[in-house]
């Protein structure tokens, strides 16, 4: 019988470095990994697309749950369909930037993307990065991990990848919404990234992990 699959939650706020250091911890592993904030801009491209106002949580909330929505991982990565379309390509536009936070906090689609999430989470070891990845996704996992970086520092990461972000504002909403709050694990370890290099906060992870009893990674080269 095969030993169940294991999972490696990542949280933290926009910015913070956590996606740089899931998928670098991923790949250091030889795992899968998975971007949850990915299927909530997925879901946002979605709504948007079909015309329907992001601040409209009853409209929101009955598109998505008569979308059909599949999941997988192809290459190491997790990836999204709506009604068989791709949004890859929308992820980043400036809409699906304004509107995430909004259609996020409604509790129809965070039920059916947790659902999903759980589903890969059960096939096969991942790193999964999120908001609420080891408070409500996979509250189980013993491999627990929140990154986090100063809001001026992480306001400075948004600019130069060309967002405008507010970062004090997306806070309030991701840390205040009723369903899935942002919040740090109580027993998450907590890095702060503000004067750390990737790598640094990689290596960070990785030692962690092979003290709680994950296999230790291959150093690179």
């Amino acid at each position: 019988m095969s030993a169940p699959a294991r999972v490696i939650a990542i949280d933290g706020p926009a910015a913070s470095g956590k996606s740089s250091v899931a998928r670098q911890v991923a790949r250091r592993l030889g795992i899968a990994y998975v971007n949850t904030g990915m299927m909530y801009r997925a879901a946002t491209w979605h709504i948007l697309h079909s015309g329907i106002r992001p601040d409209n949580p009853e409209a929101v909330a009955e598109a998505i749950r008569a979308a059909e929505v599949a999941c997988g991982i192809e290459g190491g990565e997790a990836w999204i369909r709506l009604d068989g379309t791709d949004p890859a390509p929308h992820l980043s536009e400036e809409p699906v930037n304004a509107a995430v936070s909004l259609v996020a906090r409604v509790p129809a689609v965070r039920d059916l993307l947790v659902a999903r999430q759980r589903e890969l989470a059960a096939e096969r070891d991942v790193v999964m990065e999120g908001r609420d990845i080891g408070t409500v996704v996979c509250p189980e996992t013993p491999w627990k991990f929140y990154i986090d970086a100063s809001p001026e520092v992480r306001a400075r990461r948004r600019a130069a990848q060309g967002l405008a972000d507010q970062i004090a504002a997306r806070d309030a909403a991701d840390s205040s919404r009723a369903h899935s709050p942002l919040a740090a694990a109580r027993d998450a370890r907590v890095i702060d990234t503000s004067d750390l290099t990737l790598d640094q906060v990689v290596d960070a992870v990785l030692d962690a992990l092979s003290s709680a009893g994950f296999p230790p990674a291959a150093r690179p080269a």
